[in-house]
């Protein structure tokens, strides 16, 4: 930098101001220093500069699934914003093993990322409150922290499956099922929550058959669509809760060849080739959304946690339109 300062006639500030955008220079003054950088071929030290302010221009990401479809959008936008702020993102995956996402998480935090975006498996945060004291932002993505006030943009998962199973109830549908994921997972609770008050608004009984949460493996959501369209009263149409269902369902239904209705919650990829009604949820959005704010935080913004919701858009594209059969 001396060496800059000396060939373009300037003080050593001068050069640093240039070099961080900072006011106060010239254009003339600018154009000096700047040609006197390409001259040297000067680069600035980023590392010297966050040790200086006690940061490593890092953040870590824990995703759910690297694999999911659905978190490609979100761990890109969080990358975006990551980038414009000067940061790298690290990134992993809990394979929705609590004690994975502990292991993960604190394993990034003994790296000395600034902060922590979390897509959460676990149910208890508590382990993470020590490195939010010593000044690591935290923000919990998709789901919200267990046991921990922490900073939380979500999806309206009720009111998103709530407008599903409504729109299949429009159509004409009195018996629905849903399947759904893990209960422990608090998507998977808050959609099963939608489908339930839709029914209850239609003045509808729920059987309990409709209904089964659990694993996303394909044998166990195969299993459960043939048990909900056989018997005394199979139901007439399907709301699955999330998009790892929703194929899995889509494959069934094809290969018996039945007309029944089908909503998902997320979208998929070619579901508008293959007629596929969802709910659509905007993943980058949510991505975006947790990163500006993990960024306020690391910037200095002071105030109780705050919970973001995101709305969720009906996606008609026929496969929820079917009429139930006479």
């Amino acid at each position: 930098m001396k060496d800059v300062a000396a060939r373009a006639g300037v003080g050593l500030k001068t050069v640093s101001r240039v070099v961080n955008g900072e006011p106060g220079v010239t254009a003339d003054t600018e154009r000096r220093v700047q040609e006197a950088i390409e001259a040297l071929g000067f680069r600035r030290n980023d590392s010297a500069r966050v040790l200086r302010k006690g940061r490593t221009a890092s953040v870590g990401l824990v995703l759910e699934d690297l694999a999911d479809p659905f978190y490609g959008p979100l761990s890109r936008a969080v990358e975006e914003v990551a980038r414009a702020h000067g940061a790298l993102l690290i990134n992993g995956s809990s394979a929705e093993d609590p004690g994975r996402e502990q292991e993960l998480a604190l394993a990034l935090c003994a790296r000395r990322v600034d902060g922590l975006i979390v897509i959460p498996a676990g149910t208890d945060h508590r382990y993470l409150e020590p490195e939010i004291r010593a000044g690591i932002a935290t923000v919990f993505v998709d789901r919200p922290a267990g046991r921990i006030e922490a900073d939380t943009v979500l999806s309206d998962s009720f009111g998103g499956a709530r407008a599903g199973v409504t729109h299949l109830i429009a159509h004409g549908h009195r018996r629905i099922g849903f399947i759904g994921d893990q209960p422990r997972i608090h998507t998977a609770v808050e959609r099963l929550r939608g489908y339930r008050a839709a029914m209850e608004d239609a003045g509808l009984p729920v059987d309990d058959a409709w209904m089964s949460l659990g694993s996303t493996d394909p044998a166990r959501v195969r299993e459960a669509v043939a048990a909900m369209l056989t018997g005394p009263a199979p139901v007439t149409a399907l709301f699955a809760g999330n998009n790892r269902v929703t194929v899995t369902a889509v494959r069934e239904l094809a290969a018996r060849g039945r007309p029944v209705a089908l909503v998902g919650f997320d979208d998929i990829e070619l579901a508008d080739l293959l007629g596929i009604t969802v709910i659509a949820q905007d993943a980058a959005a949510l991505g975006r959304t947790a990163a500006e704010r993990l960024f306020q935080r690391l910037e200095g913004a002071q105030g109780p946690a705050a919970r973001v919701e995101l709305p969720t858009v009906l996606v008609p594209r026929g496969s929820g339109e079917i009429p139930p059969r006479p």
